[in-house]
């Protein structure tokens, strides 16, 4: 599976990412860039359900997304996809970071299904395919390359500062 790439991953921004103000700690920056992923990391085989909002019964993409943020971060976001895909700033494919939204054309619809970068061409999604469960799928598997419609940053710049 490939959840450990993403956890080795994970820990290495830990260990390297610096801290956005002197009197911050390594941990506290670090800490905050991640949590989204690592809660999203948690509810890998989540069922899906569409409509679903109770991670015991089962999610939607949306949310899932939702409480991943909730719960991580604090950062209550709206319901739908589609609403989600207005929130924060807009980023290009070639920008993206671990937490960013990334949203595609699911149902016929910009912005119909969303999910959760997490570094190295992955996303993490409640899926209503085959597996029917927060899984870790590609950006470049062909079914999601052709339905790409954009990304978003909805975490708070944690870049460092002078």
């Amino acid at each position: 599976m490939r959840i450990l790439p993403l956890l080795l991953f994970l820990l290495a921004t830990l260990a390297f990412t610096a801290p956005a103000r002197a009197e911050e700690t390594l941990s506290e920056h670090a800490t905050a860039a991640v949590q989204p992923l690592l809660k999203a990391l948690s509810m890998i085989g989540t069922p899906y359900k569409f409509g679903g909002n109770n991670p015991e019964k089962g999610m939607d993409c949306s949310a899932f997304v939702k409480h991943v943020y909730k719960e991580s971060a604090d950062i209550t976001l709206p319901r739908s996809a589609r609403e989600m895909s207005h929130e924060g700033q807009a980023v290009a494919r070639n920008d993206l970071e671990p937490g960013d939204l990334v949203f595609f054309n699911t149902r016929k619809r910009p912005n119909s299904h969303v999910g959760i970068y997490a570094g190295n061409g992955e996303f993490i999604h409640a899926s209503s395919s085959r597996t029917k469960e927060v899984t870790i799928s590609r950006l470049d598997q062909s079914y999601w390359a052709k339905r790409f419609n954009g990304a978003r940053r909805v975490l708070p710049d944690l870049a460092p500062r002078p």
